[in-house]
């Protein structure tokens, strides 16, 4: 082989394996993001289950980021987040309006705890922020903001968080499988949403999707049971999906 091509190839190479590398110098980060002493007893407990050291990898999360985890309940991912992106980056705790009466007390004390985690209220198809994104996050979630009260145009939300993104920004969904052909027809009876479908509203705008984890995956789930019944609860078939803007 000629130097240059041999030059070449060992650089497509190198490149190729960037995204391994990065995940495996910032494993370090990952796991003391885990350790996190202010993390709840409760959550802690859910890990085994929820792999969040993965979860991190695989939504790329690096220090100095900026990040919007979208509706995020108690503050399981928030948490970790911040942890990771530490003081020069920041987390957005987007609460929707809709819920925001419930949910704000929440996502203030995430805020209380955490110096670089912000609450922020809106709508959900009208998302805005103060500053461009690395990441949008967003996790078990996706499905109920086709259900109709909560009067959510999926599309228009799927474009807002386009263009919340920075060029070649992340947005990272979790969400519980449904049966192959149910599309979005049974998010409030099962409370799932079939990859599938999400995947395809996610490209309709515009954004290429990357990849997939396994990692929360239950090939024993049939998905025919609400993601709420105890004899399936905490262990649905999920998937997780990594959607980039292109540059």
């Amino acid at each position: 082989m000629k130097p240059y091509l041999l030059a070449a190839a060992v650089s497509a190479l190198l490149l190729a394996g960037a995204p391994a590398l990065a995940q495996n110098a910032a494993a370090p980060a990952y796991q003391a993001a885990v350790a996190d002493s202010l993390r709840p007893a409760d959550e802690v407990a859910r890990d085994p289950l929820r792999h969040p050291a993965e979860m991190l990898a695989f939504a790329e999360v690096k220090p100095g980021q900026k990040i919007a985890d979208i509706r995020p309940g108690a503050g399981y991912f928030t948490r970790l987040f911040a942890r990771v992106v530490g003081e020069g980056g920041h987390v957005y705790a987007f609460v929707p309006n809709r819920t925001a009466e419930r949910e704000n007390p929440r996502a203030d004390a995430l805020v209380a705890a955490y110096p670089n985690v912000s609450r922020v209220n809106g709508d959900l198809d009208a998302m805005s922020f103060d500053q461009p994104l690395d990441l949008v996050f967003m996790s078990q979630e996706y499905h109920d903001f086709h259900i109709p009260r909560f009067g959510v145009d999926v599309a228009r939300m799927n474009a807002d968080i386009f263009k919340a993104l920075k060029p070649g920004g992340l947005y990272v969904v979790i969400d519980h499988q449904a049966a192959p052909g149910a599309a979005n027809s049974v998010v409030e009876t099962l409370h799932r949403i079939e990859g599938a479908q999400l995947r395809r509203e996610v490209e309709a705008a515009g954004f290429v999707f990357e990849g997939e984890s396994t990692a929360v995956a239950n090939p024993a789930d049939d998905h025919s049971l609400n993601v709420f019944d105890e004899a399936i609860r905490g262990r649905t078939d999920q998937f997780v999906y990594r959607f980039r803007k292109p540059r």
